[in-house]
């Protein structure tokens, strides 16, 4: 069975957050969601939590950082080509979030943007040319 990843996110507004991550390409599972949080599939094994302050905080005693002002991690999720990139960072950003509050990275064999949604959580959406990984080019290009 392969690893799932499911990454827990403290949200303000469970409804907006909701309906955000399915404007960029998620799908909520109603059977693991309810008030206090909504599970939103990407793939088999890519899960997004999304749980109300009240709800993460049952889980770590540690406080909520504001991600508006605080940086603790940046998430990555793949893409299947470069317009399937800029397709998902402009659906984020026509649906409440921001798009590229990082600078957009082209390598000519990778290339990312990111979002930031409305809680300040952001995202890195990227593509690797398969042909350049495949090669040994994209290791080449990144350590010269």
């Amino acid at each position: 069975m392969p690893k799932m990843i499911f990454v827990n996110l403290p949200v303000t507004d469970l409804a907006r957050s909701t309906r955000f991550y399915e404007a960029v390409g998620g799908t909520k599972n109603p059977q693991f969601s309810d008030d206090t949080a909504s599970c939103i599939v990407f793939s088999d094994t890519i899960f997004a939590m999304l749980l109300t302050h009240d709800k993460f905080s049952s889980f770590t005693a540690r406080p909520i950082a504001n991600a508006h002002e605080t940086c603790q991690v940046m998430l990555a999720v793949s893409a299947d080509s470069r317009d399937d990139v800029d397709a998902m960072v402009g659906k984020a950003g026509s649906a409440g979030g921001k798009a590229d509050p990082n600078a957009v990275q082209d390598h000519g064999f990778m290339y990312s943007r990111s979002f930031e949604d409305p809680d300040g959580h952001i995202w890195e959406v990227v593509w690797m040319d398969p042909a350049a990984v495949e090669s040994g080019e994209a290791g080449a290009q990144q350590s010269a």
